[in-house]
């Protein structure tokens, strides 16, 4: 990293039960962010497990690991707000159907990966997101890291000048 980019802490969240090839791309992740790691470009990382959904009024929302998906998830929302970009495509809301009350409920899909960059603490960037069409995927935020980058979005803004 550059001296006037700070090292990032990074946390990547990765679904418990996963989908055929995601445990693949999980592992490549994991493999670059501790490549890293060990070159001293992040400030260590994180992998926090999730399952593939929460239903915010559910008594599992009520744990500490609840709590913690639910409050983070809400300070990724929060980032895309300011940052002018969507998670919308990752963080969906469906109905389940619950056999036990025969009724239905409400529970957000968790993705199957999710990474989160935090700079001196501060949320500083979130993937996968979009940008319009643009999707800036995990994997591209890795390789920015790699070669010392800010992220494609600072990097987009920053090529545009005001006249």
């Amino acid at each position: 990293m550059s001296q006037d980019t700070p090292t990032p802490r990074i946390e990547l969240y990765v679904r418990s039960l996963l989908p055929d090839g995601a445990h693949e791309r999980q592992e490549a992740v994991i493999d670059h962010l501790d490549r890293l790691d060990r070159e001293d470009e992040i400030a260590g990382y994180n992998v926090v497990v999730w399952g593939k959904q929460i239903a915010p009024e559910s008594a599992a929302a009520n744990t500490e690991e609840g709590k913690y998906i639910l409050n983070r998830v809400a300070e990724f929302r929060q980032w895309a707000l300011s940052s002018n970009v969507s998670l919308e495509s990752f963080y969906q809301t469906s109905e389940v159907e619950s056999e036990v009350t025969d009724g239905a409920y409400d529970a957000m899909v968790l993705p199957v990966m999710g990474l989160a960059e935090y700079h001196d603490g501060e949320l500083a960037h979130v993937a996968p997101c979009t940008d319009g069409d643009v999707v800036h995927t995990i994997m591209d935020r890795v390789e920015r890291l790699e070669n010392g980058a800010p992220p494609a979005l600072e990097q987009t803004a920053a090529d545009v000048s005001i006249v």
